[in-house]
């Protein structure tokens, strides 16, 4: 079930990559306390990268047990293996390297020279497969049950590699597709389709810059999933809309509470 979104607007895109990794930490900390561990999924691009680079700055940081969190990814560019445009190659610089994370719990999606070669949905479909492979009795479905899953905000309310009115938005049972014809570069990838997206306990949106401003806009107004995909992406029990000023900037002021100082 869908569930309404919260918003928390930040006076700029450096407090708001704090704020969101202090968050972030809390959530998994309380998890793993609940449950023994934590899953986690993680979004590129220049928000996903500044809340992974706030995280390893904060002190709070050994806080948690690294050891004990699964790392998954929203989406990939099928590039090969160590490419600087690939979004765990970005992650791994900013946070990944400097943490003692247990690989076997750290899912990289495939690269474009890794065992799939250039077959992007065979690359696909072998995900889907280690996703469901982590999927209990208790998660009810064939993607495990994410403490928290992340998305940037494209400016075109793509989130993901779910790009308005492509094929990939509109899957309704695949939990991973290949992206052939992105409209923006690389134009292949991997990425997790809405229903996967929805397992997640909550999903966080992320936007700063005035560039996301109509995007959050369109995505908050009701609009559908289809020409805007970030409408369609929320938790089972929460999904967080975090924001810098500028991003919020197009939204009415009934929408969000005050900005954090």
């Amino acid at each position: 079930m869908s569930t309404a979104p919260q918003l928390v607007v930040h006076r700029d895109k450096e407090l708001m990559a704090q704020a969101a990794a202090a968050r972030l930490i809390t959530r998994i900390v309380d998890a793993q306390a609940s449950r023994g561990s934590a899953s986690v999924v993680l979004t590129g691009g220049r928000n996903g990268n500044g809340l992974l680079a706030a995280l390893s700055a904060a002190p709070a940081r050994d806080a948690i047990d690294w050891s004990r969190l699964d790392l998954w990814w929203g989406d990939e560019r099928f590039l090969p293996e160590g490419d600087p445009e690939r979004n765990v190659t970005q992650a791994r610089q900013a946070l990944l390297d400097s943490v003692p994370l247990d690989p076997k719990r750290v899912h990289a999606m495939p690269a474009s020279d890794g065992p799939y070669g250039t077959d992007v949905d065979a690359a696909a479909a072998a995900y889907a497969e280690e996703l469901a492979g982590a999927a209990g009795p208790e998660n009810h479905g064939p993607v495990p049950t994410f403490d928290v899953l992340m998305l940037g905000v494209g400016p075109d309310t793509h989130v993901a590699s779910l790009f308005p009115e492509l094929p990939a938005v509109r899957e309704t049972d695949r939990t991973v597709v290949g992206v052939h014809g992105a409209p923006k570069p690389p134009p292949t990838r991997v990425t997790l389709t809405l229903p996967a997206i929805r397992a997640a306990r909550e999903v966080w949106l992320l936007a700063a810059g005035e560039d996301k401003a109509r995007a959050a806009a369109i995505a908050l107004s009701g609009a559908g999933e289809i020409q805007a995909p970030a409408a369609g992406a929320y938790g089972t029990s929460r999904t967080l809309w975090l924001l810098d000023g500028a991003a919020a900037s197009q939204l009415p002021r009934s929408l969000y509470p005050p900005a954090s100082p």
